[in-house]
């Protein structure tokens, strides 16, 4: 396709927000919602697009629309052009300001719950007019965002994600996980460190399909035990801090937040196999703000001191 295909084809971008929505809210009605148009614009829409693809890109169905796998190659491609799209809006706007600026974080628990407070803090010191914009969800979701443009860095637990070649990870330090009561726990009395001893306490898990859930069944499963009894699923990081420490649940927390939050203590009982490298994930062919480059030195900074922190445990 020449550049005078693209001028005057068919395809505009209002159609690739069009199919996005559709995509992301599984029906016509929700996309309409979202996009603030009427339900027969968004019908119409999607079929401009289908006929200049020559192609389905939406199942109909009783529940809403499903994607053909016509949709899961085009979707792909039309978050990568919006996403470069916003990402060139923000660009100009801090350009022309460049004391302001803006820069999206994503992250999620068992990340870089330390890091990321300090890096901020150091990233305000110097440029207190650059808005900070912070979301957590899971992974996936996270990946999701960054290729849309919606999010500017992934800071946390590195994974890889062979189906997003696109995506650019840099580790900053790596840490073991350990397990963590309150203060008064009744473990530290008895001085049970086993882990066969351990699962015998409630425990706050981590939800199910993540990787430190994988890790936790495994290290159960090569001692052959069973999972705890008594388990509470969590992936908010402030609900599992007041379960453990009011309550007498056990949970997995990075060294790094076991050692620096005054609630909570470290049991001592190493579990092999469970650690993490936390580092941050961009996408390679993205230009950077110049807030983002500031945000991502802050990273580097704040993790420079936390392998320190690390290496004198």
């Amino acid at each position: 396709m020449d550049i005078r295909t693209l001028l005057n084809g068919p395809l505009k971008i209002r159609h690739l927000v069009l199919v996005l929505a559709i995509a992301d809210h599984g029906t016509i009605v929700s996309a309409a919602r979202h996009l603030y148009i009427t339900q027969p614009a968004v019908s119409r829409g999607l079929r401009e697009v289908e006929d200049a693809l020559g192609a389905p890109l939406f199942e109909r169905g009783a529940r809403g629309v499903r994607p053909t796998p016509f949709a899961e190659v085009f979707i792909s491609h039309a978050r990568a052009v919006v996403g470069h799209l916003q990402q060139a809006t923000q660009h100009i706007a801090e350009l022309a300001d460049a004391s302001a600026g803006s820069v999206t974080i994503g992250t999620y628990v068992a990340g870089g719950n330390l890091l990321l407070p300090k890096a901020i803090a150091r990233l305000k010191q110097q440029r207190p007019h650059v808005s900070v914009h912070v979301h957590e969800a899971t992974p996936d979701r996270l990946t999701n965002g960054l290729v849309a443009g919606e999010i500017d860095i992934v800071v946390g637990r590195l994974t890889p994600h062979p189906d997003v070649p696109e995506l650019q990870q840099a580790a900053l330090y790596h840490e073991p996980f350990e397990v963590v009561a309150r203060h008064d726990h009744p473990v530290f009395e008895r001085g049970e460190t086993a882990l066969n001893q351990l699962r015998n306490y409630p425990w706050v898990m981590p939800v199910a399909q993540t990787a430190l859930r994988g890790e936790l069944e495994s290290a159960f499963a090569r001692e052959r035990l069973e999972l705890p009894e008594q388990q509470v699923d969590c992936s908010s990081t402030m609900t599992l801090r007041a379960i453990v420490a009011e309550t007498d649940f056990l949970a997995l927390q990075p060294r790094t937040i076991g050692t620096a939050d005054p609630l909570l203590r470290i049991v001592g009982a190493r579990i092999k196999g469970i650690s993490q490298t936390v580092g941050v994930t961009t996408l390679q062919d993205r230009l950077p703000s110049p807030a983002v480059v500031l945000m991502l030195r802050c990273f580097e900074q704040v993790a420079v001191e936390i392998r320190k922190t690390l290496s004198a445990s």
